[in-house]
């Protein structure tokens, strides 16, 4: 098993690729997209909690296994699987929360002890929790996982503070930036892990994405900007789609080989 998944690792490349400012603009816009995205499935095109869910589940599927099947990290198929699974994990929770009637106080707790499982498990198999290490099938499944409760973690997360606590949604935009900006601080100015501060603004910066879509999407009347779910979405995906173009390019972010 050690052999397969040493020759297996001389062949793959990283399939994630560097943490750059590029990234997190994109990985914020991405999740701001899962959330105006699932929202215009779901009652612009009247898709339906269900329908919407099944669509994008399928969708994902298709797209994933290309992403496993891949050698090395590809730009444009890497950020649609991120698209997708952000879209996936606000559904999940939405699911939860509207079909079900479970609290949001309960899903936020859940996902959150499923994120630190798969943390667990992940580190217990392959000793690494970094995603410079990402050779190998194995830890790209972990990976996925792990991004897939991120996002629907921070679902319930946002829509915990944003409208059961009544915060507001700029408000709430507001908080989860300024964690972002505390984790930042710690990272440069104190030298924290560098792999606990990454996973922290990674699951920070679904909240984040999610009430910058909704404070631009809602209502003027329900404390929004009123652009709604189509202009927003719109927005979003042209920008992310013209720095793909660029990453695809430039190959500014692609991790070099380290083994």
């Amino acid at each position: 098993m050690k052999t397969l998944a040493r020759d297996e690792a001389l062949l793959m490349l990283n399939k994630v690729p560097e943490v750059t400012l590029y990234f997190w603009i994109i990985k914020t816009m991405a999740t701001t997209v899962g959330e105006t995205g699932a929202d215009f499935l779901n009652f612009n095109l009247n898709f339906g909690l269900t329908g919407t869910s099944l669509v994008m589940a399928g969708l994902l599927a298709v797209f994933l296994f290309i992403q496993l099947r891949a050698r090395k990290y590809v730009p444009w198929l890497y950020w649609m699987n991120v698209v997708l699974i952000s879209i996936v994990g606000t559904l999940i929770t939405d699911n939860l929360v509207d079909n079900f009637g479970i609290a949001l106080e309960t899903t936020t707790a859940a996902f959150g002890i499923a994120l630190l499982a798969t943390f667990a498990l992940w580190y217990a198999r392959e000793k690494t929790l970094s995603i410079h290490s990402i050779v190998t099938t194995r830890r790209e499944l972990f990976y996925w996982a792990a991004i897939l409760f991120t996002f629907a973690l921070g679902t319930a997360a946002g829509d915990l503070v944003a409208e059961s606590m009544k915060l507001g949604y700029a408000n709430s935009a507001l908080m989860f930036g300024a964690l972002i900006a505390a984790v930042t601080v710690a990272y440069y100015g104190f030298k924290a892990n560098a792999v606990l501060a990454f996973w922290i603004a990674y699951i920070l910066t679904r909240p984040l994405g999610a009430s910058c879509g909704d404070w631009l999407s809602q209502p003027i009347a329900n404390g929004g900007l009123g652009l709604g779910t189509v202009t927003t979405s719109l927005i979003f995906l042209t920008t992310i789609l013209g720095l793909v173009v660029f990453l695809s390019v430039t190959r500014k972010d692609v991790i070099p080989r380290t083994a």
